[in-house]
C-alpha cells in the first residue's frame, strides 16, 4: 500500500486538479457551460492519451536513450523539487503550467482543451516525468496494471474538479486553492528529495 499511496500523492500533486480549477475557470470565462464540459472533458481525455502512451513507452524509452533508472530517479527528483518550489510560492511555470505568454495565446483560442489544458496544465512535464517515473518502477503486469489504475483515478479526479470549477472557487477562492497548493507543495517537495535519495543510492550501489 505504501508504493500504490505514494504513486497517487506524486500524481495527485503534479497534476494538482485543484490548482488548476482557477486556471480553467479564468481560461473558458464567458462560455456556456455545456462549452465549457465539453473543453473539461476533451481537455482531460487528451491528457489520458498522452500521459499512457508515456507510461507504455518508458521503460522502453529509457532503454533506447540508454538512461538508467538511478539516473532518471535523481533527474526526475530534481524536476519534482522544481515543482514543488513553484507550489509553494503559488505561482506558475513552463514546469507546471502555462506562462503568461502562453495564457494570453490560450485567451485568444477558440479551443483551449489541446493548448494548455491538456498540455502544459493537466499532462505537463511534471505530470510526464512522474509516468515515467512510475513505469519505470513497475517490474511485472500487476504493478503495471496498479499504477494505470492510480493513473486513471488521478485523471478522474481532474475531470471532476474542472467540471465542479464554480463550485471550488465559491468555496475557496483563489486564495484558499493557493493555500492547498502550498500545503501539496512541501509533501511534493519531501518525495522529490526522496526520489533524488533513492537514485543516488541506486548510483552508487549503496543499497
Amino acid at each position: 500500500m505504501d508504493w500504490i499511496l505514494n504513486a497517487f500523492v506524486v500524481l495527485f500533486v503534479v497534476v494538482d486538479p485543484v490548482g488548476n480549477a482557477p486556471i480553467f475557470a479564468a481560461l473558458t470565462r464567458g462560455l456556456p457551460d455545456a462549452e465549457r464540459r465539453r473543453t473539461a472533458v476533451k481537455g482531460v481525455t487528451l491528457s489520458a492519451a498522452i500521459l499512457l502512451a508515456f507510461f507504455a513507452v518508458g521503460n522502453g524509452l529509457l532503454s533506447a536513450l540508454g538512461i538508467g533508472i538511478p539516473a532518471f530517479r535523481i533527474a526526475g527528483g530534481l524536476l519534482l523539487f522544481m515543482v514543488a518550489i513553484d507550489m509553494v510560492f503559488a505561482r506558475q511555470s513552463g514546469l507546471r503550467g502555462a506562462t503568461p505568454s502562453e495564457q494570453a495565446e490560450a485567451y485568444e483560442r477558440d479551443d483551449i482543451s489541446i493548448f494548455p489544458l491538456a498540455f502544459p496544465l493537466i499532462a505537463g512535464p511534471g505530470a510526464i516525468t512522474t509516468v515515467l517515473l512510475m513505469a519505470s518502477d513497475s517490474p511485472d503486469l500487476a504493478g503495471q496494471g496498479i499504477r494505470l489504475g492510480v493513473i486513471l483515478v488521478v485523471l478522474f479526479i481532474t475531470l471532476a474538479s474542472l467540471l465542479l470549477t464554480a463550485r471550488i472557487m465559491k468555496v475557496l477562492g483563489e486564495t484558499g486553492a493557493n493555500v492547498i497548493d502550498r500545503l501539496l507543495g512541501l509533501i511534493l517537495a519531501a518525495i522529490a528529495v526522496q526520489f533524488v535519495v533513492d537514485g543516488v543510492r541506486g548510483a552508487f550501489g549503496l543499497g
